[in-house]
């Protein structure tokens, strides 16, 4: 069985590293087309699509197209029933969807704010109220996910859809060098580490931009490596 996934540009595009990420963390055999986000080629690349029209979606072997990330991660997770994409524990696996499903339609000033890049940390960024207050919120979330594990490095022990949901959350914090607790950071430093994620920004740091889109108007430092 081998999916179709369409994705955009792997510096930028958030909702594109999840649905990798869904693939490659849990060896799920799929083809990668990308989609032009920048080059003004997104309306006819995704033509054959509709009526998807976002990154990611993915087309099932049968021919289904599924566009929106939580309905691909259910569907993945429905179709590899074996593979453990949600928490065995049934307690943590109704959180990590809580998880997931508020990710989705939730922290907004963050992502607003801080739109993801992974070229090179932004320094001084300035966190407004707002974005603080979303990163209290994600704090409250990933204490309240740790409360169902015993031990390892992800929010719920092992590796989880919850993971892939927050991955991009976690290269916010690190590229812009938001204040967040040493748990925190931790899970961050994890994540951002993650063999999958980190060939991801190997592949994505192959294509060069001039002018480079997210100029914060900050000094800069390298990534973390």
């Amino acid at each position: 069985m081998t999916y179709d996934l369409y994705i955009g540009d792997r510096t930028f595009s958030s909702w594109s590293l999840r649905g990798w990420l869904m693939m490659e963390n849990f060896n799920i055999s799929h083809r990668v087309h990308m989609i032009g986000l920048y080059g003004g080629t997104m309306a006819d690349d995704m033509a054959s699509l509709a009526p998807a029209r976002l990154v990611p979606t993915i087309r099932t072997p049968d021919g289904t197209v599924v566009g929106e990330s939580l309905a691909m991660a259910e569907t993945l997770a429905e179709d590899h029933p074996g593979i453990g994409m949600w928490p065995e524990d049934a307690r943590a696996r109704a959180t990590a969807r809580w998880l997931c499903a508020e990710m989705v339609g939730g922290f907004q000033a963050l992502r607003t704010a801080c739109p993801m890049q992974l070229q090179h940390v932004n320094v001084g960024f300035a966190v407004s109220d707002a974005v603080k207050a979303d990163l209290t919120r994600l704090e409250t979330l990933w204490a309240h996910a740790a409360t169902f594990k015993s031990e390892g490095p992800w929010l719920f022990g092992t590796y989880s859809l919850a993971d892939v949901f927050y991955a991009p959350v976690c290269a916010r914090i690190v590229g812009y060098d938001l204040p967040v607790s040493e748990a925190a950071r931790a899970y961050c430093t994890a994540t951002i580490n993650d063999a999958a994620f980190k060939a991801w920004r190997a592949e994505g740091l192959k294509t060069k931009y001039d002018p480079f889109p997210y100029d914060m108007g900050t000094k800069t430092a390298d990534w973390p490596s």
